[in-house]
């Protein structure tokens, strides 16, 4: 009965380990050029975009900021820069094709949204980003 114990707590030491591995965030910075030529098919809703700013509150403003400016609860514990995506200048050269990457994929230590996110609401969620330096 030990031994067959102790086989199943490695089992499952082993699966967390797997499974921690696949959610570790994104550490190449390289966007593939057919990924960054992408052109974003979705057209906003408010419903759409009240959905995405419920997404944003939960999984992005603790590192890029409530209102996108970057200054997140985290950033200055994980001595991370953001870019403040409230100035139209932060965007201006990072294609739509690429946020969606960079969302889906993650970058640096920013994990990616995966599988967990329908691409349309990815698509959404750019739009929302790009919509902060509009106000």
């Amino acid at each position: 009965m030990g031994k067959l114990l102790l086989s199943a707590v490695a089992f499952l030491l082993f699966l967390c380990s797997m499974k921690a591995q696949e959610t570790q965030p994104s550490t190449s910075n390289t966007i593939p050029p057919d990924a960054a030529k992408l052109v974003n098919p979705v057209k906003p809703t408010p419903e759409s975009q009240a959905r995405v700013k419920k997404m944003w509150g939960y999984e992005c403003s603790m590192c890029h900021g409530s209102n996108g400016d970057g200054k997140g609860d985290v950033v200055a514990a994980m001595k991370l820069t953001m870019k403040d995506y409230t100035d139209p200048a932060a965007l201006k050269d990072i294609s739509d094709g690429e946020m969606f990457y960079i969302i889906k994929n993650g970058k640096g230590q920013m994990p990616g949204e995966g599988e967990r996110a329908k691409p349309e609401e990815v698509w959404n969620m750019v739009i929302y980003i790009r919509s902060m330096a509009k106000k």
